[in-house]
């Protein structure tokens, strides 16, 4: 019963956190209208990839900037949301990649492997009790040696709901040091760090500082079952 309850629980709070994203819709882009941090996360990765890479695009939203930045750059993308509205938009702005109505924790090795993954305020949506599960998944589905770009927002909270651009929307959050060890601890290595503070153009959204990790899947030993650079 208990189990039953927990993933009634979980599907009523995708559904719950879906329905604001599909209220907000493209007044996201509006509110969020430069995105330095996560455009130079972005070209970082592209620098990183060859041309023809395929990449995963976890909450992708409106496809902007990022699928349409990967996407210009050569990348094969596959995008991810919860929100239909969202995905819609993101079909729209960047006809050229692939997108698809699926939850970060349902990701499974089906869909990759990726030889890069991106996760631009996405695990923020869920509750910390869930966010090393799905850093797993993104581990599992990029390749060894692939390259993580990923981005939270610096707060010291666990499912906490904040008012968003009109609507109530539940986020979690964790300081530097927390994030850089959960990372870490989902088998990845982090290669750099970046802070940057934001302040939305609209007043429904709260200013925030942006913690952004490149990252990479480290490569497994064979021989010695220690962890080496790839």
């Amino acid at each position: 019963m208990t189990g039953e309850f927990e993933g009634a629980m979980r599907a009523y709070r995708r559904e719950t956190q879906a329905a604001a994203f599909d209220f907000i819709g493209e007044r996201y882009d509006e509110a969020f209208p430069h995105k330095e941090g996560q455009v130079a996360a972005g070209q970082w990765l592209v620098g990183q990839l060859e041309p023809g890479a395929r990449v995963l695009d976890v909450g992708c939203g409106t496809g902007v900037p990022t699928a349409r930045q990967l996407v210009t750059a050569g990348a094969r993308v596959t995008g991810i949301d919860i929100s239909p509205v969202m995905l819609e938009l993101a079909r729209t702005n960047v006809p050229q990649a692939d997108f698809r109505l699926l939850d970060i924790t349902e990701i499974d090795s089906g869909i990759g492997p990726f030889d890069g993954v991106v996760a631009f305020f996405s695990l923020l949506m869920l509750p910390r009790a869930q966010i090393l599960g799905a850093l797993g998944r993104l581990h599992r589905v990029l390749r060894p040696g692939g390259y993580l770009a990923l981005a939270m927002v610096e707060a010291d909270m666990d499912d906490v709901p904040i008012p968003f651009l009109g609507v109530s929307v539940h986020v979690s959050g964790f300081f530097p040091e927390q994030l850089r060890r959960l990372t870490i601890e989902a088998g990845f290595e982090v290669l750099e760090e970046h802070s940057l503070k934001y302040a939305p153009s609209s007043a429904q959204a709260l200013p925030e500082i942006q913690q952004f990790l490149y990252c990479r899947r480290a490569i497994a030993s064979q021989q010695t079952g220690v962890t080496v650079a790839g």
